[in-house]
């Protein structure tokens, strides 16, 4: 059971990065309805395997692997599991974007995204991205037992 949970963890954690890496290069790049959908999707996809990510390392933690009381004394994961929230907290930002446009997109029309938001959606993407490098870092720490 341990190794069909870490299984589908990382297929979540996989999932989870190819999603943020397509917002990336779907907001990038000239806005049409097509890719409005396409980030709409995608952004579902992110959630999707966000929320499972979250409930089966939640699940692993407590019931297949070490235990709680080990990896809530390893600083290396609560700042994976701290970054891990903070990028839950900021992909808020682009999903009440991409939410808004729903009536656009049904009207088959572009949505209007004025640049300084776009800018600050790419940020907010390029961040996530970022932050996910160092939970990949925490992530081999915490197999080599380091930074406990």
């Amino acid at each position: 059971m341990s190794t069909l949970f870490a299984f589908l963890h990382h297929l979540c954690a996989f999932t989870l990065v190819a999603a943020v890496a397509i917002e990336f290069t779907l907001i990038r790049q000239e806005l049409t309805v097509a890719s409005a959908r396409r980030l709409q999707v995608t952004d579902l996809v992110l959630g999707v395997a966000a929320g499972a990510l979250f409930i089966i390392g939640l699940l692993r933690v407590f019931y297949f692997e070490k235990g709680a009381s080990y990896y809530f004394h390893s600083h290396a994961f609560l700042t994976k599991l701290s970054l891990f929230v903070i990028i839950g907290l900021l992909s808020i930002i682009p999903t009440m974007e991409f939410l808004s446009w729903r009536d656009a997109i049904k009207a088959g029309q572009v949505p209007v995204v004025k640049a300084g938001k776009r800018r600050r959606i790419t940020a907010v993407i390029h961040a996530e991205l970022a932050a996910i490098v160092v939970i990949l870092l925490c992530a081999a720490i915490m197999a080599r037992g380091g930074w406990v």
